[in-house]
């Protein structure tokens, strides 16, 4: 049974919304015995907005949760044993540490007025206007509130993002290739993404300026990047912590984004070569690792490129994969098992996926290592955990 919005030792009447063969989802429709560990949460659209789950739970208690989710979904849906013990890392910044937002633009059913910004609900697609945000900084709810949006703009979402050095941006999304008559009056940077993803720079900067660890990482409108900075510098020290003593590897990248790993893991490879589909990801690439020469990147989906690579690699040492919160699908998982690499470093935003492709691993004799989880996303459910993997049998 899933009870969104309930805590461990609770008891509450609940209705049950959905019911599966194998579980059952919930709400609370009056809370008898609160928990010792419940808090008042600050922000007044929780339970509401669609984008966090634990504001109503210290911020201990987060880390604590989450840590237990993890070791259950890699017992549970893994099915792994003597797992190694599991660190968290907490964020510096409980709130405030998002460097980008999407909102959505409320609909207009009656004609009149203008549309405001906000978030979809939860389970559903109506958008809840909003004033604030507690997740993002300062810079970015400032910016909400300077937006007037004009009817009928034909706007599916609107992005804000602000860069290492407070450089602001906004990324307009619409349902034309053809940008709509925007009129911007703000003192940011901006661009409109049409349906065929392509970026159309409309003012000012057309790219931003991430700084990790010392090393600046140009991000173009459409490109993903780490939300969390601090935390991502963190997980990026543990990565290297993980191969510190190893030196002329033959490294394979898969989902590579704009080169972030990529770039601190090149001087530890005699030769590096990725992957990554999103055209505008591979662009920045090109840029952000200019100055390597053992650097390869191929453009497209992994499970369509790596099984024709595997003979053209033939050894390969290291494997390191940041896939999306699906995980590894069937092909591209099992091109990965033929490619029989020395080592994996699998790094996860969704610990069910995880858990399910470790499995598969673990069945094709790799042994778990290494599990250190990571709060990329305090007040959500969502956390990022790093994995390292050995082969044990062949």
């Amino acid at each position: 049974m899933f009870v969104p919005f309930a805590l461990p030792g609770e008891v509450a009447e609940i209705e049950i919304i959905e019911s599966k063969e194998r579980f059952a989802r919930g709400r609370v429709v009056n809370l008898l015995e609160a928990s010792s560990e419940r808090i008042t949460a600050p922000c007044p659209y929780f339970t509401i907005c669609g984008g966090c789950h634990y504001q109503h739970l210290d911020y201990a208690q987060q880390l604590s949760l989450k840590n237990k989710l993890v070791k259950d979904q890699l017992l549970r849906i893994g099915k792994l044993k003597d797992l190694p013990e599991i660190t968290i890392t907490a964020s510096p910044l409980p709130f405030g540490y998002r460097n980008q937002v999407q909102f959505h633009p409320t609909n207009l059913e009656s004609g009149e007025g203008f549309p405001s910004l906000g978030f979809k609900q939860a389970n559903s697609d109506e958008v809840l206007p909003i004033q604030k945000c507690l997740l993002v900084p300062d810079e970015l709810n400032q910016l909400l509130t300077q937006i007037e949006l004009e009817p009928y703009s034909d706007l599916s979402r609107i992005a804000m993002r602000i860069d290492s050095d407070g450089e602001l941006m906004l990324v307009f999304t619409g349902e034309s290739n053809d940008p709509p008559d925007l009129s911007i009056e703000l003192p940011v940077s901006s661009a409109y993404v049409g349906p065929d993803g392509q970026s159309l720079n409309l003012a000012g900067n057309d790219a931003l300026v991430y700084t990790i660890l010392g090393k600046e990482f140009l991000v173009s409108p459409e490109s993903f990047f780490q939300v969390n900075l601090p935390v991502a510098e963190e997980m990026l020290r543990h990565v290297l912590s993980l191969i510190e003593n190893q030196h002329d590897l033959n490294i394979l990248e898969l989902y590579s984004g704009v080169g972030l790993f990529t770039r601190f893991l090149a001087p530890y490879a005699s030769q590096l070569t990725a992957i990554e589909s999103s055209p505008s990801a591979c662009f920045d690439f090109v840029t952000n690792l200019d100055e390597f020469d053992n650097v390869s990147l191929y453009e497209g989906a992994v499970e369509e490129i790596l099984p024709g690579l595997i003979k053209q690699l033939e050894t390969v040492d290291l494997v390191v994969l940041d896939p999306p919160r699906a995980g590894l699908n069937t092909w591209a998982r099992q091109a990965l098992i033929d490619l029989d690499p020395e080592q994996i470093i699998y790094i996860s935003c969704d610990p069910s996926t995880l858990a399910r492709d470790l499995k598969h691993f673990s069945g094709a004799g790799y042994s778990l290592q290494n599990l250190h989880a990571f709060d990329m996303f305090p007040q959500t459910a969502h956390v990022e955990t790093v994995v390292l993997m050995s082969r044990v049998d062949k």
